[in-house]
């Protein structure tokens, strides 16, 4: 090893970098094909035919799955997502129980996004009394929602949240109902019923996988290159004082 001589500092500095770098470019390809995956579910599933809700029960992966519900809204208890945005505008998402009547079941749904452009003031949005036959879908979060503070519990309604917990609801309220999120298609009692499958596209997870990869190849090159840099200025010195002993 005597024409590589990278140091114990750098050698220890890249033995713990580079595995990490390498890790997490695999890591970002990984959630790339994670997403790409449920994007391709995302579209079969919305492309099927609306099941009713008590076939829907029976699922053991209703993620994504459209349903038909029949039934009426219930107005005095909203939920209101808050940090919600469109188009750079801020504004929440409007949920509320329904209760199917066929089924008998009440399910949360989403009826989409309103603005919210002054917060002294409380967000309008209006629910139809009558009954109402309703196309949706389900909508499962693919983890927890981050929070810096617990929503309270037990506050006034409309209730404005920052993570949606059906099943809090539904024990709060002392009802039977569905675990997950209903989220509405274009309708009657839609607002801005858009929402985007991931945050991410499996595309981004590509692109910041290339940097890690990147980052790792060009650690390792600044490595080698100082190994053999030092190596070559350890030799022309070792050459340098023979010449003088002579």
């Amino acid at each position: 090893m005597k024409h590589f001589r990278p140091g114990l500092v750098p050698s220890l500095v890249v033995a713990l970098l580079l595995p990490l770098l390498v890790s997490l470019g695999f890591w970002q390809l990984a959630r790339g094909e994670q997403k790409k995956l449920l994007m391709d579910s995302y579209a079969e599933r919305r492309a099927g035919e609306p099941v009713a809700v008590a076939e829907l029960l029976h699922s053991s992966d209703p993620a994504f799955r459209r349903v038909s519900l029949h039934g009426h809204f219930d107005v005095e208890h909203s939920v209101l997502l808050d940090n919600r945005q469109r188009d750079g505008k801020v504004g929440v998402e409007l949920l509320q129980p329904f209760l199917d009547q066929a089924s008998g079941q009440w399910l949360l749904v989403n009826r989409g996004w309103l603005p919210w452009p002054d917060r002294r003031t409380p967000p309008a949005f209006s629910t139809p009394e009558q009954a109402l036959s309703l196309t949706a879908w389900v909508y499962v979060a693919p983890g927890t929602t981050f929070q810096l503070h617990a929503d309270p519990l037990q506050a006034n309604w409309p209730r404005l949240v920052t993570a949606i917990a059906p099943q809090k609801l539904w024990d709060e309220l002392g009802r039977s109902g569905f675990a997950y999120e209903i989220r509405t298609e274009a309708g009657p009692a839609a607002y801005q019923a858009d929402w985007p499958v991931v945050s991410m596209g499996p595309e981004k997870h590509l692109g910041y996988a290339v940097q890690w990869f990147a980052m790792a190849l060009a650690l390792f090159g600044l490595y080698l290159y100082l190994g053999w840099h030092n190596a070559r200025e350890k030799n022309h010195g070792s050459g340098h004082e023979s010449t003088q002993h002579v």
